[in-house]
């Protein structure tokens, strides 16, 4: 099997691994697959999915200026290649995003509703048009390969030089503006790496990315597909990444000695050994092997430095985004599925990029598909002796089959029910009903509430107030949890159950038995569930089930308490009883200056008043 084979087959696994965990992120939410919670609410998909997404990426508009804007036709073997891993770097980007959201399917809201005072508008705006002028920009690549496409193609090209510019401008201001994103928290981010010069740190750090970039696709790239690197043209490229990352060690101690932060760098404690790691591998290393000639001119040292750089420059977004945060005593480790969904969306990446050099003209010579040639022999399963098929046909073969069983796997690995797993009345899923204490996490974000349960029995009289929060039992149960019918984080679902009433592996019904004849088959002319389900609505629940459609776990949860919080403060004489505050008390952003609970929840959705 090839290198560019083995390679495809492991980014396929790790495609299939994160496609379960996608299906489990989009279906119960960002508690049932991340360690995210209040107090690190930006954790790995930010700092690397989004942070150095854009980082990564920013070797397009650097070549594209060195060509076009600066007529450096030296460097135009690697225009292309630069362009489509920032297009596709980009593309990750907002697929990152869309899971890093906790309502992903609001994303189009920056759109419509404006915000110019905020860095994050400004930094979606820049995002999203540049990734429309690199989608333009690569657009007459695959083109040639179309006659029909022809006409296009000629109008895009006599527009070359805009788009580049307006990829310039787009850049420029994002990638610095990423930095603006850590101003307002002087306070949270360690003094290494807080400044107000932020903005210009990650502008030029991103400048020396996008050249090493370009430096370690090339090599990688030569390696799978046994071509010979663009070495010359790379030493050039390494030449000037050697000023840019002299001039960003210069700014970045710089900055440090004039805010008098220099004693950091030794008193630090272990921030202070990460900065040292992550600065040696971003800049010291890479601008010691690029001003030695001899390395410089060799695709050892080329690879090498460009991996170093690289490495650190994420390593520096994931710093600045969370790992040097002062979180106050709060701990954030990555869940494994928080992994493999990053693992996930790279793969997916690469193996578009892959695709790309193999089926367009990205390269001067495109390469030849190592499964593709016809004059091999038929290839053999090595465990079975099966045969897949010819040699194209056999490595799809291979590839879909690993998808499926890594996919499969990633389902199995998957906590079962969010809710049961995850700490949702944990204690209501693993002892008898009744007890003393419940923990109800009902966003399932670590940060929920110790509910006196046995308190609240005495307090309604006994066992008979059950149904005062139980308001719907499953057949045969009694006191069902709230997760059972509610049983997504923020969308509607079914506790009826209608499909599997008429499933013959579930209650095999006909629809007859629910449904009269001669009348519309719906919800408001069917038989009344407790004709068959007499115990399913208790007698004296305060609550009356109109609608079989169970609202979010989310909403649910709040509602049900606060609803009756609300309902009981002015009897009782304790007006913030509806307050976040009075339940979630370990939780500081829900109190203003002032001492008073700052925070409301009405409506699905916590609402902050103004602080006076």
């Amino acid at each position: 099997m090839s290198r560019v084979r083995r390679l495809k087959l492991v980014l396929w696994i790790l495609a299939g691994l994160a496609t379960a965990v996608a299906c489990s992120r989009f279906m119960f939410g960002l508690g049932s697959t991340t360690n995210l919670t209040d107090a690190t609410p930006w954790g790995l998909w930010i700092g690397f999915d989004v942070m150095s997404g854009v980082a990564l990426a920013a070797g397009g508009f650097i070549v594209t200026a060195t060509v076009y804007v600066f007529r450096l036709e030296k460097f135009h073997a690697v225009v292309r290649p630069a362009v489509l891993t920032a297009f596709l770097g980009y593309a990750a980007v907002v697929v990152g995003l869309l899971f890093d959201l906790g309502l992903p399917w609001n994303i189009w809201h920056m759109i419509v509703f404006w915000n110019p005072h905020s860095a994050l508008f400004e930094v979606g705006w820049c995002v999203m048009l540049y990734l429309t002028v690199l989608a333009l920009e690569f657009f007459p690549v695959p083109a040639e390969e179309f006659g029909a496409l022809a006409r296009i193609r000629a109008f895009l090209l006599r527009f070359r030089f805009p788009l580049v510019l307006a990829g310039i401008g787009l850049s420029t201001l994002h990638q610095s503006s990423l930095g603006s994103l850590y101003l307002i928290m002087p306070y949270r981010l360690h003094p290494l790496w807080y400044t107000p010069l932020l903005p210009l740190m990650f502008l030029v750090s991103a400048i020396g990315l996008g050249l090493m970039m370009v430096i370690f696709e090339s090599h990688f790239t030569a390696y799978l597909y046994r071509r010979q690197p663009e070495t010359a043209v790379l030493e050039r490229l390494a030449a000037a990444g050697r000023w840019v990352l002299i001039l960003y060690l210069a700014l970045r101690f710089g900055d440090l000695a004039a805010r008098g932060r220099l004693p950091e760098l030794i008193f630090g404690g272990w921030q202070a050994a990460l900065f040292w790691v992550e600065l040696g591998m971003m800049a010291v290393a890479p601008a010691l092997i690029f001003s030695w000639p001899r390395l410089r001119a060799s695709r050892p040292g080329q690879f090498m430095a460009a991996g170093l750089g690289i490495t650190g420059v994420v390593l520096n977004r994931i710093d600045v985004g969370g790992l040097a945060h002062m979180t106050r005593g709060a701990v954030y480790v990555p869940s494994w599925t928080e992994v493999a969904l990053t693992a996930g969306i790279v793969a997916g990446a690469a193996l578009a990029f892959l695709f790309f050099v193999e089926h367009f003209k990205v390269w001067e010579e495109r390469p030849a598909d190592p499964g593709a040639d016809p004059v091999r022999l038929p290839e053999l399963d090595r465990v079975g002796a099966t045969w897949l098929g010819a040699p194209h046909v056999a490595a799809r073969t291979v590839y879909s089959l690993a998808f499926i069983v890594a996919t499969a796997l990633g389902f199995a690995l998957l906590t079962p029910h969010p809710a049961a797993g995850r700490g949702v009345e944990r204690e209501t899923a693993q002892r008898a009903r009744g007890g003393d204490i419940l923990r109800i996490d009902g966003n399932l974000n670590g940060f929920g509430t110790s509910f006196p349960h046995q308190k609240h029995i005495e307090m309604w009289g006994g066992k008979a107030s059950c149904p005062r929060c139980h308001h719907l039992n499953l057949p045969r149960d009694q006191a069902s949890g709230c997760y059972q019918c509610h049983r997504q984080m923020y969308t509607i679902s079914d506790a009826f159950g209608h499909d599997w009433h008429a499933a013959p592996d579930g209650g095999k019904l006909s629809c007859g038995e629910c449904h009269p004849r001669g009348q519309a088959r719906a919800a408001a002319t069917a038989k009344p569930c407790a004709k068959c389900h007499r115990d399913l609505v208790p007698a004296s629940a305060i609550y009356k089930v109109a609608s079989y459609d169970a609202r979010g776990y989310v909403d649910a949860m709040h509602q049900l308490c606060v609803g009756c919080h609300r309902q009981e403060a002015p009897k009782r004489g304790k007006p913030d009883m509806a307050r976040c505050a009075w339940c979630h008390k370990d939780v500081r952003g829900f109190v203003d200056i002032a001492g008073k609970p700052g925070a409301e929840w009405s409506a699905g959705r916590v609402i902050l008043p103004a602080v006076r």
